[in-house]
């Protein structure tokens, strides 16, 4: 499929679809028609998270601590590491799929993990919630690869649930720790910061108390 053949209109009631509907969404999804249209579909909703993740920045709702001009930029990175991590994350699901019995080569793995980028501003705004917010969104995304998994790759619910429960249980528990790490490391390196400056004015005093004082001595 090429670019001129994408309805674009259409997508954001495909997003819609993906939210809503998960079930009859991956029931009908395409399991073939190329990496293009899904491709497109997970870039354009990694840029609207991206948008939100900069304005929750700005707005000082994040604990990463960044600037303005950082925060701006995420609009751009943000879509860029989602596009990329949309192959890489296809293929660990694709893995998985396998390993669980599915029939489904990467093309539709890929096809479910880019269709599944409709969740990204979702989650961007529920990140805002301290550690729960990781766990929330873990069990979001849990969720709808359980159902990716029955309706694409006819895999069982039960062994669908008891994979993802305990893979999303393991990263959960590590995306806390992370979180955890960062907010007790923010308060720190800003007060490093601080203390840095006020040494460099001291130091800068001195020269300059040096300075006045050799002329003074001429």
């Amino acid at each position: 499929m090429e670019v001129k053949d994408i309805n674009f209109a259409a997508m954001p009631q495909t997003a819609v679809r993906v939210v809503k509907a998960p079930a009859e969404f991956f029931k009908s999804m395409p399991k073939t028609g190329g990496f293009v249209e899904p491709l497109i579909f997970a870039a354009i909703m990694a840029v609207i998270a991206g948008i939100i993740h900069a304005i929750i920045n700005i707005l000082g709702l994040s604990y990463a601590h960044v600037g303005f001009v950082e925060s701006l930029a995420m609009i751009i990175f943000v879509p860029i590491f989602a596009v990329i991590g949309s192959f890489i994350g296809a293929a660990i699901i694709f893995v998985i799929w396998k390993l669980m019995g599915s029939q489904e080569n990467y093309e539709t793995s890929y096809r479910c993990a880019a269709y599944l980028m409709a969740l990204a501003p979702i989650v961007a705004i529920i990140s805002i919630i301290p550690y729960v917010g990781g766990i929330i969104n873990m069990a979001i995304y849990i969720y709808y690869l359980v159902i990716a998994s029955t309706q694409v790759h006819n895999i069982p619910s039960q062994k669908a649930w008891l994979v993802f429960g305990i893979i999303g249980g393991i990263l959960a528990l590590i995306g806390i720790s992370a979180e955890y790490k960062a907010r007790n490391m923010a308060p720190t390196a800003e007060q490093y910061r601080r203390t840095a400056e006020e040494i460099n004015k001291q130091y800068l005093k001195q020269i300059e108390e040096a300075r006045k004082e050799a002329e003074r001595n001429r």
